[in-house]
This record gives C-alpha cells, sequence and structure tokens, in this order.
C-alpha cells in the first residue's frame, strides 16, 4: 500500500532504502531524541529496515514526490509494536525526519494521511502519539494536528540509550478528528 500527499509518497521500505536512511538516521540529532540511537553504518540501517520496517504492517517511508528517496518514517503501531495501548481498535502513531526537513510541515502533512488511514480504513476509535521532554518538535506537530495531553510518565528506561526519560503521552478519538475534518 502507497498513500499520496501534496508533497510526499508514503511507501513501504525497501532495502534499496538503505543509504537514505543512513544518511537521516545516522544524525545525532534525531534517534536519540526519539528514543533510538543514531545508525552507525549503512549495513546497520539494511538490518533496521530487514527487521523492524519491512515486517510491520503499517510502517512506511516518508519521500518526497520528485525523487521518491526516504527522508523520514511513519508508522501506525499495533499490538506487540505498542506498548501505550492493547485494545484492538487503538494504535500508536509514531514519525520522525531528517533534520533538513524540519520545520516544513512535511511530518504534519504525512501524519494526517495516515490518521484518515487509522480511523477510516483501519477502524481505530483512538491513536495515540507520545514523546520524551526535550522533543519539542515531535510536541509541536501533535499540537498541530489535535492530539490532546493523556498522561506523563517519569522514570521511562531507555535501555538502547541507557538513560532514564520522561515521557508525555497524548491521543486522538475518532470523533475529535471527525470534529477537526468537518
Amino acid at each position: 500500500m502507497q498513500f499520496e500527499t501534496k508533497h510526499l509518497l508514503l511507501r513501504p521500505w525497501t532495502e534499496a532504502d538503505a543509504e537514505d536512511l543512513y544518511l537521516y538516521a545516522s544524525d545525532p540529532d534525531i534517534g536519540p531524541i526519539a528514543g533510538w540511537p543514531a545508525h552507525r553504518s549503512v549495513e546497520e540501517s539494511r538490518i533496521s529496515i530487514r527487521k523492524f520496517f519491512s515486517v510491520r504492517p503499517h510502517a512506511y517511508a516518508v519521500c518526497l514526490k520528485s525523487d521518491n528517496r526516504p527522508i523520514g518514517a511513519i508508522e501506525l503501531k499495533m499490538g506487540e509494536h505498542t506498548d501505550l495501548t492493547e485494545k484492538d481498535d487503538e494504535c500508536e502513531l509514531g514519525y520522525w525526519i531528517g533534520k533538513p526537513f524540519w520545520g516544513q510541515g512535511l511530518i504534519p502533512e504525512a501524519a494526517r494521511v495516515m490518521l484518515h488511514f487509522a480511523f477510516e480504513d483501519l477502524g481505530m476509535t483512538k491513536v495515540f502519539c507520545a514523546y520524551y521532554d526535550g522533543n519539542e518538535k515531535s510536541k509541536r506537530v501533535q499540537e498541530k494536528l489535535g492530539f490532546t495531553h493523556q498522561w506523563t510518565t517519569e522514570g521511562i528506561e531507555l535501555p538502547l540509550l541507557n538513560e532514564v526519560r520522561t515521557g508525555h503521552v497524548n491521543a486522538m478519538t475518532k470523533a475529535e478528528w471527525l470534529g477537526l475534518i468537518a
């Protein structure tokens, strides 16, 4: 499955995307703020595509329409891939984008398509989205989209980074989403 917006293509990842993924995922300002370590090699990016992105049903490369090369990622996480909900009709929205594309409104553009897909096609009743303290860009995306604060958790262990952080969880119900698009 693939989605198209005004500026973007959201499409499944392939191993051929490893170099483009590495280009942005190796930036220390990208992964660590989201809770994962910066990639150290193209091969590590290839393994991430193989083990994570390509096996999850709703994980997409965020690509500019002009060249179809990945500049970020977006995913609807369900079941064992999220710890924010155990309900079958709820999921988590996750995303990131390469630093050269910050502040251009591209992730909100991609997220709106994913929210439509979640509520209209997958039958979700609620979508969660989270960020860690200090990730103001992700917080701002969630505010722009209309997510509302649900809870804050202190002392979240991030073993991949050997850190402990405070996390904030926001959510949007289908009714709230319908009110936003009306």
